[in-house]
């Protein structure tokens, strides 16, 4: 079992990124507990606090993915684990909103100069008919389990014990589970024997430089926004859903698992649209009716009165753009560039699209929230953007299946 790359590549990256999300998230849960101790009021100062992880984020995602070439993917991300987890530990301790600031973009560094390098082993390791389970076992499982759950246990710790212990157990997590476990199972690139299914394996460090065009040329800026629009959207929920939950009248272990719902929903509906994804290699369709149909989903808020109403919106907005969009994104990515050109590709996408796409949801969603009293504005305009994204991808994979066909 130890030795399969599903559990040594895949569940191990996976456990990886549970915990990466845990801290990318945490703050949501805390920030209520936070505000009057370190001095955050306005609307500006909180979404700093909120959105500071994804201007790192997408800054090292960009530069990051570009380095990825010349950086060996073990090591790198032993080592930002690591230090990501010490600030976790460290944000504890903090005593005002300009260092809670500070701490978010160093994590957001880290988090993005690891994001590429996962990928690389996924190209390593899993060939094209697994490459959508493999990637999906990293990264989609892993992200939303750690929503999903993360919701949920964390909020009654918040309760209970206060929000330094929040990031006490989420950053000692990433120290005494994830970096050991790093240690013991991660291998750059399989050994011949090791990979009957001839995997397309990348060399551990790669050089060189990569070009306009090994990223796919002009057509890949439609890919780039498709993933801006994903940021927008996941983001601009992720971000706020539990005090959103909170403002439709769910409090307690309820607001928990309010909270938690759309991602749990998310993971169930992943299993057959993986298997779909794979069978048919529809994706670029697949994902953009994910896209699409999330931003019908949120755009009808305004419409619908009931809370148990637009909280229903909101799990389905979640829930199926995830399933379709996230599940087949990576997929399209991996398949789509040159195989020297993931880890820019990756950087660059992460990057402008989760960091810069995340980081600008979280000021409309919070102005227009401050400025109506309500997050169904915000929402609502998260929903056209999503649209456009689904048209976006759609595009992309269209252009891309011509030039096959032509080639």
């Amino acid at each position: 079992m130890f030795t399969s790359k599903w559990f040594r590549i895949g569940v191990t990256l996976m456990v990886g990124l549970f915990v990466a999300y845990l801290d990318r998230s945490n703050l949501s849960i805390a920030l209520p507990g936070m505000e009057k101790e370190l001095g955050i009021d306005g609307a500006a100062t909180k979404s700093l606090a909120l959105t500071g992880f994804l201007i790192g984020y997408a800054l090292a995602n960009f530069f990051g993915g570009f380095l990825a070439n010349r950086l060996n993917p073990k090591i790198t991300i032993v080592t930002m684990v690591f230090l990501w987890s010490v600030v976790q530990i460290m944000t504890a301790w903090i005593s005002s909103a300009a260092l809670l600031i500070a701490f978010r973009i160093i994590l957001g560094i880290a988090e993005g100069i690891y994001w590429p390098q996962q990928f690389r082993f996924a190209r390593a390791w899993f060939n094209k008919d697994e490459i959508t389970r493999g990637t999906n076992l990293i990264q989609f499982y892993g992200q939303f389990l750690a929503l999903s759950l993360g919701f949920i246990i964390l909020t009654p710790i918040f309760d209970h014990l206060g929000w330094k212990w929040v990031f006490y157990i989420t950053g000692g997590m990433g120290v005494f589970i994830v970096v050991p476990m790093f240690l013991a199972f991660l291998k750059n690139k399989p050994d011949d024997a090791s990979a009957p299914d001839e995997p397309v394996a990348e060399p551990e460090v790669a050089g060189g430089k990569v070009s306009f065009q090994d990223l796919g040329g002009a057509p890949f800026l439609l890919l780039v926004f498709s993933y801006f629009a994903n940021g927008m959207l996941f983001w601009g929920i992720t971000l706020f859903i539990p005090m959103a939950v909170l403002s439709l009248g769910f409090s307690g272990f309820s607001q928990g698992v309010a909270s938690a719902l759309p991602y749990f929903l998310a993971i169930l509906l992943a299993i057959p649209v993986s298997w779909y994804s794979d069978k048919t290699q529809k994706r670029g369709l697949i994902a953009a009716c994910g896209l699409g149909s999330a931003g019908v989903f949120l755009i009808a808020l305004p419409f619908i009165e009931s809370p148990f109403g637009k909280l229903a919106l909101i799990t389905l907005a979640i829930a199926w753009f995830t399933s379709c969009f996230t599940t087949n994104i990576w997929s399209i990515i991996t398949s789509s560039v040159k195989p020297s050109a993931v880890g820019p590709a990756a950087g660059v996408i992460n990057g402008v699209g989760a960091g810069l796409g995340g980081t600008t949801a979280g000021f409309v969603v919070q102005y227009l929230q401050s400025w109506s009293g309500s997050y169904v504005p915000g929402f609502t305009v998260l929903g056209v953007v999503a649209i456009l994204g689904g048209l976006s991808v759609y595009t992309y994979s269209r252009i891309i299946a011509g030039r096959q066909v032509t080639a």
